[in-house]
C-alpha cells in the first residue's frame, strides 16, 4: 500500500510540516510513504492540444517535457494521496491547478473505460490498468488569515484533482489562521488531527468508495463534505464542487439543505456523473462538427482576419 505527500508550499514550511506529519499517521497505520515537495518543480499549463487523448501505445501521455510527467508518474504510482497546499489569494495555489487541468482531462474515467471498450472491441492495445485501479485523498489547504472566507476556495478547488478519475476524498482539513498560530509545532491539537487523518486515509485505502468514512468537518454537501451551494430558481440549491442539487428549507430558524441518493450518486466524482458529462460531449460534437463543416469558408476568413488584428499602444 502506497502513500504519496504532495506539497505544494515552501520548503520545510507549513504545508511541508503538514504533509509529512500526516505522512507520520499514515506510516505508523502501515503504508509504504513517499514525499515530495513541488514549489521548484516546472509543471507548465495544459495547451489543449488533445495529444494525449488516445496514444497507440495504451500509455497516457502529455508531450510537454515538464515536471509534470514525474508527478503524474507518482501519483498513478500511488493508491493513497495527501496534498498540502497553500492559499495565497482565497483560491489554491496556480501549479497544482497547471496539474490537474493536465492529469484530469487525460486521466478521466469515463472517457478512459469507454476507450478501452473501443480497445478491446478493435483488437488494439489496452490502456494500461493502472489508470483503473481506485485512489483514495486527502487535502490540506494552508492559508494565513483567521477568516475562513479568505480561503474560501482552498478546499474546493482541492477537489478538482481527484474528480476526473473519480478518486475518492475520505479527509480534508482548512488550515487557516497560520499567521497567528506561528507555527504547526506550536498548535498540538492541529498536529494531532494531521497525523489521524494518515491514518484514517490508510483504513480507508482499498475499502469500496460507498463504505468508506469521512474524516473532518461534515458540511452541508454529503460528498464534498463542504459548505459551498448556488442558489438555483425557488428553494432549489447546487454544490458547485459536486454538482448535485438539492433543496433548502428554513427548520427552527435554521436553513437546512437535504440531496436524495439519486442526485448523490451523480456527484461529479461518481461513474454516473462522470458518464453523464462523457455523454454531454459526445452530443457536443455531434453539433458543432457538421456545424462546423458547414460554415469552414466563413470561419477560415474570420480566424485570418483576427490573426491578422495585432493592437499595440501607441
Amino acid at each position: 500500500m502506497k502513500v504519496l505527500g504532495i506539497s505544494m508550499g515552501r520548503k520545510n514550511e507549513r504545508c511541508d510540516i503538514y504533509c509529512k506529519q500526516i505522512l507520520k499517521g499514515a506510516e505508523a497505520a502501515g503504508a509504504d510513504v513517499q514525499f515530495i515537495n513541488t514549489v521548484t518543480m516546472n509543471i507548465g499549463q495544459c495547451r489543449g492540444c488533445g495529444a494525449c487523448g488516445n496514444p497507440e501505445d495504451g500509455n497516457i501521455k502529455c508531450i510537454l517535457r515538464d515536471d509534470y510527467l514525474k508527478l503524474e508518474e507518482m501519483v498513478l504510482d500511488a493508491d493513497g494521496i495527501i496534498i498540502a497546499a497553500p492559499v495565497y489569494s482565497v483560491g489554491i495555489v496556480g501549479q497544482l491547478k497547471n496539474f490537474l487541468d493536465r492529469f484530469g482531462a487525460a486521466h478521466d474515467r469515463a472517457s478512459m473505460v469507454a476507450q478501452q471498450e473501443e480497445r478491446l472491441k478493435e483488437g488494439r492495445t489496452p490502456l494500461n490498468e493502472r489508470y483503473f485501479k481506485p485512489r483514495y485523498c486527502s487535502y490540506v489547504a494552508v492559508g494565513g488569515a483567521w477568516t475562513e472566507d479568505w480561503t474560501a476556495f482552498g478546499l474546493p478547488m482541492m477537489h478538482l484533482f481527484g474528480c476526473s478519475q473519480g478518486m475518492k476524498v475520505v479527509g480534508q482539513i482548512n488550515a487557516n489562521d497560520q499567521g497567528r498560530k506561528t507555527s504547526p509545532f506550536l498548535d498540538e491539537p492541529m498536529m494531532n488531527d494531521m497525523y489521524a487523518m494518515g491514518e484514517h486515509l490508510v483504513k480507508n485505502i482499498g475499502v469500496p468508495y460507498e463504505e468508506t468514512t469521512w474524516f473532518g468537518k461534515e458540511g452541508t454537501c454529503p460528498v464534498c463534505h463542504l459548505d459551498m451551494f448556488v442558489k438555483e430558481s425557488g428553494n432549489s440549491v447546487c454544490c458547485p464542487v459536486c454538482g448535485i442539487h438539492g433543496t433548502a428549507e428554513i427548520v427552527d430558524g435554521e436553513m437546512k439543505i437535504s440531496f436524495t441518493d439519486e442526485q448523490i450518486k451523480r456527484a461529479r466524482n461518481t461513474m454516473i456523473g462522470l458518464g453523464e458529462h462523457h455523454a454531454e460531449i459526445g452530443e457536443m460534437m455531434k453539433i458543432c462538427i457538421p456545424k462546423i463543416m458547414e460554415n469552414k469558408e466563413f470561419l477560415d476568413e474570420k480566424k485570418k482576419e483576427y490573426a491578422a488584428y495585432k493592437p499595440q499602444w501607441s
